[in-house]
């Protein structure tokens, strides 16, 4: 069985599909930044979504990349997990 690295590699070699990886390359970054604060802060999924009132599988829907949240629900899960929004 081959291992993501190697799969990713492969498919990447298609300039079609690294073209439309890249485009995912900032929504990627920001789950990522916010999994890792969220854990830096200890808290569950089920905690930060307490904290911004909705439930826990829209946390993990969105920590899977299958949800696509609104700007208010970023604003939230920013303002618990002390981080900035900045766009450019």
């Amino acid at each position: 069985m081959k291992d993501y690295k190697t799969i990713k590699t492969k498919l990447l070699k298609n300039k079609e599909v690294e073209r439309e990886y890249k485009k995912l390359d900032f929504e990627f970054s920001l789950i990522k930044k916010i999994i890792e604060k969220r854990i830096e802060k200890g808290l569950t999924q089920k905690d930060l979504a307490l904290s911004i009132g909705t439930k826990q599988s829209a946390i993990s829907r969105f920590e899977s990349g299958t949800y696509n949240p609104t700007l208010s629900f970023l604003v939230k899960v920013s303002d618990v997990l002390d981080l900035k929004i900045d766009i450019k």
